[in-house]
């Protein structure tokens, strides 16, 4: 009975098994289902879109077309016109000339006729008279009337190879592609940004720039927030937990038009982007605050974070004159009182490149902090003892990055420390902050 009854357990606990594995591939198979319906749906979308361009495209090409050829018309038209009416003007001069030599004869052909036939008495006074008149209107002078080949016959030239050109053309013009040239591959959050990357999936096609759009999930129209050869690029300004739709297209070299648009796809940070404190006397910040500029004002001080928003791999611009007791790092916390961020629980970088780690100086150092320089901190945890959580020793890896040197170190902390605050102070004004 034992074993009947163990076999029974056995295979009661299969059966389950096998219900739990039938519930996981329904589940599976669902979303499988909804991957093909939204491919389905993506192709029908595209196609439909595409149509729409196509047709807009070529209805405005042969509305501009029968413009231009309207416009050509008018223009042979009035040429037309223009060699009639100056090709006409001396037929009609002459043509009026010789009607009134008609005229003139008719009336000296009357007179003649009368004087021939007139009394006997006056015709020798008509006679002469109408001699006179016909000898002073010089009947030998005729006007001259140009010959038909002297004068214009127009005629059109009509050049049917226009017809072969366009045809070529227009059969060769716009193309239907099944897939983008590149698409997107990965988005990074960053603190306040996005960090895109994309790639190229034709291999038979050589980009020569690629065009990077943004829009939030509520806007309708997308901006271009890069064009450029690199194929990563972070978007600043970016809310955070708001969905962004991302997109991006390539120029192939030595083209002028864009390649399709990616598969656009939708990124997002949960990380609130970096501000510095405000009220500090001795720095004026940006609207966005994460801005900080060195003032005239004879305060001191460490600039710090408003928040905790250190994040791994976040870099650090400069421009400003260096001096021993400057100081540009992360720390534990915010700790007032201090000239700078030599001190405990902090490590920092001085502008002439002394690194220094709890206060103390180390003997590696990186090189002098100049105008334009960049500085990179990066860092991972290393556990000490059974569990750095219960007050043990708390050990970060530290990678300092700057001017194309580094130094790594590790930092010993007496507590767990999941978040770090920015700092940084300045002995000279001028120098101008930003971290990104």
């Amino acid at each position: 009975p034992m074993e009947a009854e163990a076999e029974a357990r056995l295979l009661l606990q299969e059966a389950r098994e096998s219900i739990e594995a039938a519930r996981s591939y329904r589940r599976e198979l669902r979303h499988r289902l909804g991957g093909l319906q939204q491919a389905r749906q993506q192709i029908r979308e595209s196609a439909t879109l595409t149509r729409d361009v196509l047709e807009q495209h070529f209805n405005d090409l042969k509305g501009t077309l029968k413009k231009l050829l309207d416009e050509r018309l008018m223009s042979l038209l009035q040429e037309v016109d223009a060699i009639e009416q100056e090709s006409i003007k001396p037929l009609d001069e002459c043509q009026k000339l010789i009607e009134h030599g008609v005229s003139t004869a008719d009336d000296l052909l009357q007179e003649g006729e009368s004087a021939v036939h007139g009394d006997v008495g006056q015709q020798n006074e008509k006679l002469c008279n109408f001699t006179k008149k016909a000898l002073h209107i010089q009947l030998d002078s005729l006007p001259e009337v140009p010959s038909l080949v002297d004068v214009p016959c127009l005629s059109a030239q009509l050049d049917d190879c226009l017809l072969t050109i366009l045809k070529n053309e227009i059969f060769r013009h716009g193309t239907v592609a099944s897939r983008p040239p590149v698409q997107l591959e990965e988005f990074v959050e960053k603190p306040g940004g996005i960090l895109v990357r994309w790639c190229k999936v034709d291999d038979d096609f050589v980009p020569q720039d690629y065009r990077l759009q943004y829009r939030k999930s509520t806007a309708s129209h997308f901006e271009d927030v890069y064009v450029g050869s690199e194929t990563e690029f972070i978007v600043l300004h970016i809310d955070p937990n708001v969905d962004y739709q991302f997109r991006v297209c390539a120029r192939g070299d030595g083209r002028q038009e864009w390649s399709p648009w990616s598969v656009p796809q939708i990124g997002r940070t949960t990380l609130v982007p970096h501000e510095w404190t405000t009220g500090l006397e001795g720095y004026s910040l940006s609207s966005r605050r994460n801005i900080a500029l060195r003032n005239d004002s004879q305060s001191c001080g460490v600039l710090y974070s408003k928040a905790p928003t250190y994040f791994c791999g976040q870099t650090i611009e400069t421009v400003g004159q260096p001096d021993r007791r400057d100081s540009l790092g992360v720390c534990v916390e915010q700790q007032n009182g201090y000239d700078s961020l030599q001190r405990d629980k902090a490590v920092c970088i001085s502008t002439n490149g002394a690194v220094f780690v709890n206060g103390k100086e180390m003997t590696n150092q990186l090189p002098a902090v100049t105008s334009g320089s960049t500085v990179t901190f990066d860092m991972e945890v290393v556990q000490l003892g059974p569990s750095s959580n219960e007050g043990g020793n708390f050990k970060l890896r530290v990678t300092i990055s700057s001017n194309n040197r580094e130094v790594v170190f590790d930092w010993v902390l007496d507590q767990c420390c999941v978040s770090l605050y920015f700092g940084c102070s300045f002995s000279y004004p001028g120098w101008k902050v930003l971290v990104f």
